[in-house]
């Protein structure tokens, strides 16, 4: 019987919404709104991911065009430095995206694990 470190890992939904062809929402996008939210910048969350400051503030900019008003509001650096906040409608996309995920997570649960259960095993840990 193999351990569970020879297993390959559970399958997980990754989902992304396309709206048209340049704009939609995925895990990506949302994990940059979390982490603003949390870090109160974009060029810090940006960081957090490995992502340069020019992409970062890219999605961003596709996200407040995408939208009926901005997700994320931006304050210039200088002395007392810039920051970034989320709006109150980039919190509700965020957590509609989330909530989203959690209910085909669970819509598709048993349809996944039977997947899993297809899976080649690795043999020897390779």
């Amino acid at each position: 019987m193999q351990s569970n470190s020879q297993r390959p890992p559970e399958p997980r939904l990754r989902i992304r919404i396309v709206f048209d062809a340049d704009e939609m929402i995925g895990p990506g996008k949302a994990d940059l709104l979390e982490r603003i939210d949390r870090c109160g910048s974009i060029a810090a969350a940006g960081r957090e991911m490995g992502m340069s400051y020019k992409r970062a503030w890219e999605l961003i900019g596709t996200l407040n065009a995408m939208f009926r008003a901005p997700l994320v509001e931006s304050t210039r650096g200088g002395p007392g430095g810039g920051g970034a906040v989320l709006t109150d409608l980039g919190r509700e996309v965020v957590a509609q995206y989330r909530a989203f995920e959690e209910e085909a997570a669970a819509a598709g649960a048993a349809r996944l694990a039977t997947l899993g259960a297809m899976l080649r095993d690795i043999p020897d840990g390779k």
